[in-house]
């Protein structure tokens, strides 16, 4: 991995850690990604990522959202999900492009967090985006401009939401999370922040 990767994972392990939700990062086989190449697109920084902290159980946990980070395992399967029908046949809405990797979902929604690897920068890296299951058409919503960010708004997700309990919230503490959080987005992610998925 890259420094950038390297903090970005180091941040969020601290704060699972700190925040006592278990978590485990683990390490993909080059065999097993060699496979997934097969099927899916993986871009270099996101294939660093999998060989040496592969999600096998990791949850976000906010007031507002869940995510759940798909391991390496689960990759093919998930995007299979979104390609083809309970028969294996080609679904009918052609929105979902051949370009987006499914990397995780939210436990809360079902909306799917995906790469776009038709934007890939010089890092290797490219933007992550999300979009409202359930709906006729997958529109997307920019998350984060690259992976590297995706991780860094997910730990300062965890790092506000460290300030609101176990309990469940309402309303207003939803929407005081929201305002917590998005000066903490700004220095990550300027686009991100103004794309409003996580405000």
């Amino acid at each position: 991995m890259d420094s950038d990767l390297v903090e970005a994972v180091s941040r969020l392990k601290a704060v699972f850690e700190k925040r006592s939700i278990p978590v485990v990062f683990a390490t993909a086989g080059k065999d097993l990604l060699d496979d997934i190449k097969k099927h899916v697109r993986l871009p270099g920084r996101y294939r660093s990522f999998l060989l040496e902290a592969n999600p096998v159980n990791v949850h976000t946990a906010t007031p507002v959202e869940r995510i759940q980070l798909f391991p390496a395992e689960d990759l093919v399967r998930e995007q299979i999900g979104f390609t083809l029908d309970d028969n294996l046949n080609p679904r009918k809405d052609d929105s979902w492009r051949k370009s987006w990797v499914v990397i995780g979902r939210s436990s809360l929604l079902g909306d799917p967090y995906f790469l776009d690897t038709s934007k890939l920068d010089a890092e290797g890296d490219c933007p992550v985006y999300t979009a409202m299951s359930g709906t006729d058409r997958w529109d997307p919503n920019l998350a984060a401009s690259s992976f590297v960010q995706f991780l860094h708004i997910l730990a300062a997700a965890m790092e506000v939401a460290e300030g609101f309990g176990d309990a469940d919230v309402g309303v207003d503490d939803e929407e005081v999370f929201r305002e917590a959080l998005a000066p903490r987005i700004r220095p990550i992610d300027p686009a991100a922040l103004r794309a409003g998925h996580w405000t």
